[in-house]
This record gives C-alpha cells, structure tokens and sequence, in this order.
C-alpha cells in the first residue's frame, strides 16, 4: 500500500473543491443567463406587439376615414337620388307636355291640311266661275254687236253676227282642263300631260293653280329626261311663284335634275340650298339623304 503525502493530499483536496465551485458558478450563471435571454425575447414581442398595435391603429383610423367619407358620399347620392328622382318627375312631366303639344300640331296641320284642301277646291271654283261671267260677258258682247246690227238696218248684221259667232271659242272650265292634265300624267302619258298644263297656262295665267301647273310642267320634263328644260320649268316656280306651296318641291327637284344630268356641283348646291331654305321640311330630309350619298 502506498502512502500520499500530506501536502499531496492537500493539494488534491483543494483541486477538486476549485473544480467543484467552478462547476457550481457555471451552473450559477447559466441557471442566471436564461431567465435574462427569455426576458429579451419577451421585450422584443413586446415591442413588436406594441409596433403591430400602432399599425392596426392606424389603419383603424384610414378605415374610419375612408367610412366617414363613404358615408358623406352616401348622404350626397341620397340627395342626388331625391333629386333625380325629381329631375325624372320634371323629365315625364315635360314629355307628356311634349306629347300633348304634339297631339295638338298634328290635329292643327290636319286641319291646315283640310283648309288648304278647300282654299284650292274653293279657288278652282272661283276660276270656273270667273271663266263662265268672262264667257258670258262675251255673248252678251256679241248680242249688243248683234241688236246693234239690226237697229241700224245694216245688209250685212247676218254676217257680222256670225262672224262674232265664230269668234268665241268652245273652252272647257280650268279646274277640268287642269285635271285632265293631271290625270295624263298620273296615267304616264307625260307628252299629252306637257302639251295640258302648257296650254292651261296660256289659257288661265292667272288661274289659282298655275303654280302647280308650272311646277308639274317641270316633272313632265323629268319623267321624259330633259333634265335641262326640268331645271328651267322649277326654276321658274321658285321665280314667278316665290310663296306657292310648291317651291321647296321644286327646288329639291332642281337639285335631282341635276344629278340626272351628272352634274353634281350644281345638285349639291341646290340640295344644300333646300336644307338652308326649307330646314323643317320632308324636302330637307331628302335633301340630306342625296348629299350623304354624293357627299357634301
């Protein structure tokens, strides 16, 4: 058996007791160290909590922000809504204004229709009249010729009077002769038709339809393709008959003989001329429906 020495021993001893507190210090300070590194994570979450909340906050904020300016908007479209509700009152009210002021003007062209119907009927029989007192003023011309005669014991009365027998011509009345003229052209036969309204013009100048005549002269020239002698027989309607009924007709029937006779810069100036003078007019319509397709 071998003996240690006392100071060995002690040195021993005390070696390991230093190993032992070194080892108790360790423990010490890890047991110390994780209660501290858990308490700096935690203060982390806490600041990154606290961070989070701050940003929810304000987002919270934009929110409210954003609901307050729906709101007011909403407020807004609800008024808007009354008044749209009122502005759609207003609109029915007024188109059922428009519709009963439409009644109203078509019942009115009816009737200015039907009246322009019997001015016409009603001057065609004042010109029959007038051409019957004209015929009538003739025989008695020729009786007073005749009593004449016979009071002076002149040889020659009996010739005389047939002689002034003879000067009076057999007429028809205007309104017939007009509407033989017009039912030659209806029936296609535009010579005879031509040749009608012609003479209805030497015959009756002044007669109440005259401008029609003039302005079915210029159809007749149509029908048949004399755009040329057209053009100058509804020229002359605009010309001699200014305020007739028919010179919106006549002037957009300018224009298309223009364009029968391939001249186009003369049918777009008098279409365009249609449209200026007659705006409101089925004319202007056609007008416009001509230039579309030639261009303007």
């Amino acid at each position: 058996m071998t003996l240690q020495c006392p100071r060995c021993f002690r040195f021993n001893r005390e070696s390991m007791m230093t190993r032992t507190l070194a080892s108790a210090t360790l423990i010490l300070c890890l047991a110390a160290c994780a209660p501290q590194a858990e308490l700096v994570k935690t203060r982390t979450d806490l600041a990154e909590v606290r961070t989070g909340a701050r940003a929810v906050e304000s987002r919270i904020l934009e929110v409210q922000k954003r609901l307050d300016g729906i709101e007011k908007r909403l407020e807004a479209l609800e008024v808007s809504v009354k008044s749209t509700t009122d502005l759609q009152k207003s609109v029915a009210d007024a188109n059922a204004r428009f519709d009963q002021l439409s009644t109203d003007i078509q019942l009115v062209q009816g009737k200015l229709e039907e009246n322009n119907f019997r001015i016409s009927d009603l001057a065609q029989k004042l010109d029959d009249r007038t051409f019957k007192i004209s015929e009538l003023a003739a025989r008695i011309d020729d009786l007073d010729a005749k009593v004449k005669a016979r009071s002076n014991g002149a040889a020659a009365a009996p010739q005389a009077a047939a002689g002034a027998e003879q000067k009076i011509p057999v007429k028809v009345d205007p309104s017939e002769a007009y509407r033989q003229a017009k039912n030659d052209y209806d029936k296609g036969n535009f010579d005879l038709s031509l040749a009608g309204f012609q003479n209805y013009l030497a015959v009756f100048p002044d007669a109440s339809q005259a401008d029609n005549a003039q302005y079915w002269i210029g159809e007749c020239y149509y029908s048949l393709n004399d755009f040329k002698k057209s053009v100058e027989a509804f020229t002359r309607v605009v010309t001699g008959y200014p305020k007739s009924d028919k010179v919106a007709g006549a002037r957009l029937k300018i224009g298309l003989a223009y364009l029968g006779d391939k001249n186009n810069a003369k049918a777009r100036e008098a279409l365009n001329k249609v449209i200026k003078e007659h705006p409101a007019s089925k004319e202007a319509e056609i007008a416009t429906s001509r230039l579309q397709k030639i261009g303007k």
